[in-house]
């Protein structure tokens, strides 16, 4: 089994990435590294870095996008941690053969370009977690 390499990024819902932002920049002074839109997703982002790895802010494009239903039924906060791996297809097909369920049994395109697949979290005790491989 081919297992995680790093902690790629920390995936956090917000209503706005314009009232945000400068918390991230001004006070805990991360660089920005760029801002996307991702319409397969239905958001917004928004990376900084922080050491070998990133936050990510989500911001929902729509009212109906995953994101804003996250933040109508939890609120702003911790959304998902994405886990570095260089082999996207045979992780998700090694977790789905060990009986972890997968939102996404095919990789999706996410932020950068990044092929992407989210574990379901009844699998994971709670936790959102996404793989990500970079391109």
């Amino acid at each position: 089994m081919n297992r995680p390499e790093r902690i790629d990024h920390i995936g956090i819902a917000v209503h706005s990435i314009d009232q945000v932002l400068p918390f991230y920049k001004d006070h805990l002074q991360l660089p920005l590294l760029g801002i996307e839109e991702v319409p397969s997703q239905g958001v917004k982002v928004a990376f900084l870095a922080i050491g070998q790895s990133k936050i990510e802010l989500l911001e929902p494009l729509s009212k109906d996008s995953p994101i804003a239903k996250f933040i109508a039924k939890r609120g702003e906060g911790v959304h998902h941690v994405a886990l570095g791996v260089t082999d996207i297809k045979s992780r998700i097909a090694d977790i789905i053969k060990n009986g972890i369920e997968m939102i996404h049994e095919t990789p999706v395109e996410g932020a950068g370009g990044a092929k992407v697949a989210f574990l379901h979290p009844k699998s994971t005790n709670g936790v959102l977690y996404e793989f990500c491989e970079k391109m």
